[in-house]
């Protein structure tokens, strides 16, 4: 029971961690640009409420518990004109690994970087 509650805890800070880093992007996007920035933010809110985004942190449950290691970056960009998490994260052995996510369905879509499987859980490195 108490390894439950510390990767529930565990899992909690991880994403804490990433949506802070998310909320200070779009602070500095306030600064930029007051009034584009507040109505971009309002209509990603809005496309997560509804569902047709799915919220960053169920992306960043899956990933942290998959994956060791402590988020850099997270960006939500387009790519051809698709929705997409990007995120960054720095591996135990120091590595810098990027992960994208379909925004719209939360399915994993692409790795880039070196030493991916050092990142692993031991689970999922079987």
């Amino acid at each position: 029971m108490k390894t439950h509650l510390l990767r529930s805890s565990s899992s909690l800070a991880f994403a804490r961690r990433a949506l802070r880093v998310l909320l200070l992007s779009a602070l500095l996007g306030l600064i930029a640009g007051h009034g584009l920035a507040d109505e971009h933010w309002r209509d990603l809110h809005e496309a997560v409420r509804s569902g047709r985004l799915v919220a960053l942190p169920e992306i960043l449950d899956w990933l942290e518990a998959r994956y060791e290691g402590h988020v850099l970056e997270v960006e939500l960009e387009r790519d051809d004109g698709r929705p997409v998490y990007e995120i960054e994260m720095l591996g135990p052995q120091g590595q810098v690994v990027e992960f994208e996510f379909d925004a719209e369905s939360g399915e994993l879509i692409g790795m880039e970087g070196v030493n991916i499987d050092g990142m692993r859980r031991n689970e999922e490195a079987q």
